[in-house]
Formats: C-alpha cells, structure tokens, sequence
C-alpha cells in the first residue's frame, strides 16, 4: 500500500505524469499553468517531491516523475476514475462527479476504493445492459418513492 502524502502534493505528481506523457518530463511553467499557481510555488513543491524521491528535477530544465512517483500519480488517477464511475451510476452528472471525485480521492481509505472498484465493476460487468435494481433506483431518484412499494408485480 501507498503511503498518502497529502492532497496537493498528489495533485502535482498527478499533473506531471499527465504533462510528461508525450516527452517523459514536463517543465515549472507547464504546472504552473495547469495548475494555476505560481512558478515560484511549483518550484517550491517539486523540490520537496525531488527531496522525497518522488520526482526527478533538474532546476529551470525539467521534471520527471520517478517510479515511485508514478505510483503514485496512477494510483490517484485510478482511485478518480473509479470514483467518477461510481458517481455517474448513481446519476451524477459527469461534470459534478468528475469534481466531486477530485476532492473525494484524496481522502478514501484504501478498503473504500477496494469495495468501490469491485461495486464499479460488478455493475459494468453485470449481464442486463440496464439492471432492474439500477432502474428502480433512477425511479427512487425521480420521484422519491420506491417502485416497489406500490407495484402490482413483485420486484
């Protein structure tokens, strides 16, 4: 298991390892307008990721992540995309949940994601294109009473 190193720092490591897809490394500049923070506060906090062995960085050249590093990022990216799987079965507009899961995956217990991913894919997986149990759920949602409590059919 990962060791949690604090919201921002992972939001970092996150948009170096987006950033340095195509050429392996990003720059200060290209963070700081992702991020839209201040050069000097990206240097700031690349230089404590280098000092924790979480990115390489080679002062006004480049910075790359290391494979602890990347741990890390991809481990954030997935526990956001689980997240916003599971907020848009539920209904959540993608805007929202993508949000929400942003703010959400910094603070999960590892065992909350494990239950999530299986819950995710159990759904994606489930043989009906659109479960019975997910349809009277999306009715709950609308109209605030379960299907089954007035149905004339069994549920």
């Amino acid at each position: 298991m990962l060791a949690r190193i604090g919201r921002r720092a992972e939001d970092y490591l996150e948009t170096i390892h987006e950033l340095s897809k195509e050429k392996g490394y990003t720059k200060i500049k290209d963070i700081s307008a992702k991020l839209n923070v201040k050069p000097a506060s990206v240097s700031e906090m690349v230089s404590k990721l280098s000092k924790q062995g979480y990115v390489v960085y080679g002062k006004r050249l480049f910075v790359g992540l290391t494979p602890k590093g990347r741990e890390v990022a991809e481990s954030v990216k997935e526990r956001r995309e689980i997240l916003v799987k599971f907020l848009t079965t539920l209904g959540v507009p993608r805007e929202i949940a993508e949000e929400d899961a942003c703010t959400i995956e910094h603070v999960l217990n590892p065992e909350t994601v494990k239950q999530l991913k299986n819950f995710v894919k159990f759904v994606e997986d489930s043989p009906a294109i659109n479960p019975k149990w997910l349809k009277h759920f999306r009715e709950f949602c609308q109209k605030g009473i379960h299907p089954c409590e007035h149905a004339s059919v069994r549920c």
